[in-house]
């Protein structure tokens, strides 16, 4: 992704799909580093219930890049 970082698309395809995942707004911060991470870096759900679930996190993410034209890959 070439500008995981920032820029108006990003923030754009971040707000849509968080909306479209129900992803509070202020967690939006907690997916920026998958999106420059990539798959292999996501983290798994530990099962603890946590709010937010990284599975929820990881799904916003998948969604961003989908928006952004980015193929999955190794997910």
């Amino acid at each position: 992704m070439a500008d995981a970082e920032g820029g108006a698309e990003l923030e754009a395809a971040l707000v849509q799909a968080s909306d479209e995942m129900g992803l509070a707004e202020w967690y939006r911060d907690c997916v920026r580093p998958l999106l420059r991470t990539g798959p292999e870096g996501w983290p798994r759900c530990c099962g603890g219930g946590c709010e937010p679930c990284s599975e929820q996190l990881v799904r916003v993410a998948v969604r961003t890049k989908e928006l952004l034209g980015h193929e999955r890959k190794g997910e």
